[in-house]
């Protein structure tokens, strides 16, 4: 859940999306040199020209770096917003935004300049090209390197800073031997892809989802991405009215259905786009009644079995009674909800160690946020999945939360829906935890033994 109200702060409430992007600058010394100290009526000029340039850039700029054109500013505020700390300096007819992630301690970067209530093109939309090594301390292991151009830098002795990156297939890198030695960024990119645990194999046996629907309850998705467009079957927005793609739906959708990523790539879904940054249940227990309604529907030829929600905020937000009895109706109704919430099943999440077999229980060590006494442990960390910022971009995943373990636990309920259609949610649950194999890190799920524990419910 921290994971999400990271997504949240950073998506919701600064709109700031992965596409970081930016031109090559020129060193900024000279610059001040010629200009001295910028006075109250050529500020606003030299912004502009300071952007035009290449001088003021997305990511790339600092508040010392605006401060070395502009000079000290009339007025500075800082602000917590979610996980980010905002930075706001005001110049005559200028206001300046940084932004960093208040987890992390890299610096804070330019997000936007507005000159005479004017936003500049700083270079958003195109594709952030670092300059030097410095740069590389510019980023944090949130967004890492998604649509970033290294090709100018000699990473040969940066290994232990790639490790922390995520990267997306847009991110352009340095000739091999600038990379550090064994690091193949392609190889990992399209490894990650595979859902491990032998997942993979019990496709090829059929057990792939197809006849189950899933729906998936998330922001406002790409709906087009390659990787899951051809099974979704609706798309319904609830409150989201002029809200743009966020980030964090490809992810899920792809662990849970992806054709190439996901555990049930057979399965049709349905996708509800909801304000999950308000605290409220009642979007949620009403889609679930709506759920309940389509099953219901002689219609209906593939019924919704599963239900994935990447949030555990329920006991929270408003209308908590309402959404405790959704879940038993749910249950009642023969639909499985998974949540991060885990009222009903404890679970944590595996990091996948990079260049190992992902289909070996002991390839894993424990995620980044610890594991809970009992828990059943899935894979989270180190995956590619869909990205948000194009129908064929992927995004290689470092650190991850139960965001990315849900979807994946949803997944294997609706192979085990395919396997039994008349299976009991509480039954799933029950042999999640039973078939969990011991590591030394703890019980990991082991889809291979759920599923033929599944089948053998038929002949009970």
């Amino acid at each position: 859940m921290r994971l999400l109200n990271l997504y949240n702060a950073i998506q919701m409430q600064t709109h700031i999306t992965i596409a970081l992007i930016l031109i090559l600058c020129s060193p900024m010394i000279s610059f001040c040199a010629e200009t001295d100290i910028p006075t109250k009526t050529n500020a606003a000029d030299i912004a502009r020209q300071a952007v035009e340039d290449g001088k003021i850039t997305y990511k790339l700029t600092t508040p010392d770096e605006l401060k070395a054109l502009l000079g000290p500013a009339e007025n500075q505020t800082v602000r917590n917003d979610g996980g980010m700390e905002i930075l706001e300096l005001k110049y005559p007819d200028i206001q300046v935004i940084f932004g960093r992630m208040r987890r992390y301690s890299t610096p804070s970067t330019l997000l936007w300049i507005i000159v005479k209530g004017r936003q500049l093109d700083i270079g958003q939309e195109r594709q952030i090209v670092l300059r030097n090594e410095d740069d590389l301390g510019k980023f944090d292991p949130f967004w890492g390197l998604a649509n970033v151009s290294l090709t100018n830098l000699n990473l040969r002795n940066h290994l232990q800073l790639l490790e922390t990156m995520p990267f997306d297939s847009r991110t352009k890198w340095p000739v091999s031997d600038k990379l550090p030695e064994g690091f193949n960024p392609a190889n990992m990119l399209e490894e990650g892809k595979n859902p491990g645990l032998c997942i993979r194999a019990l496709h090829k046996q059929g057990f792939d989802g197809r006849g189950v629907g899933i729906a998936i309850i998330d922001q406002p998705l790409l709906k087009d991405h390659i990787e899951y467009a051809d099974r979704l079957v609706r798309y319904e927005g609830i409150d989201v009215v002029g809200v743009p793609v966020q980030m964090h739906g490809p992810p899920v959708c792809s662990i849970a259905v992806g054709k190439t990523c996901g555990v049930a790539p057979g399965a049709s879904f349905y996708f509800f786009a909801v304000p999950m940054w308000k605290p409220d249940n009642q979007p949620y227990c009403d889609i679930i009644d709506k759920l309940i309604k389509l099953n219901e529907d002689p219609k209906t030829t593939e019924r919704v079995r599963v239900v994935s929600i990447s949030t555990g905020m329920f006991s929270q937000q408003a209308n908590f009674d309402r959404w405790q009895e959704a879940l038993k109706k749910a249950d009642e109704n023969g639909i499985l909800v998974v949540t991060c919430a885990q009222d009903s099943f404890q679970y944590g999440m595996l990091a996948r160690i990079v260049g190992k077999d992902p289909d070996d229980p002991a390839s894993y060590h424990s995620g980044i946020y610890g594991v809970r006494p009992g828990a059943v442990l899935v894979p989270a960390s180190n995956r590619t999945t869909a990205g948000h910022t194009g129908r064929d971009v992927y995004t290689f995943w470092r650190e991850a939360g139960m965001s990315w373990a849900t979807p994946y636990l949803a997944g294997l309920a609706v192979l085990a829906y395919q396997v039994n259609p008349e299976i009991e949610p509480k039954t799933i649950v029950a042999l999640l935890k039973k078939t969990g194999v011991q590591t030394s890190v703890g019980a990991i799920v082991q889809p291979k033994y759920f599923i033929e524990e599944v089948r053998n419910t038929q002949h009970h």
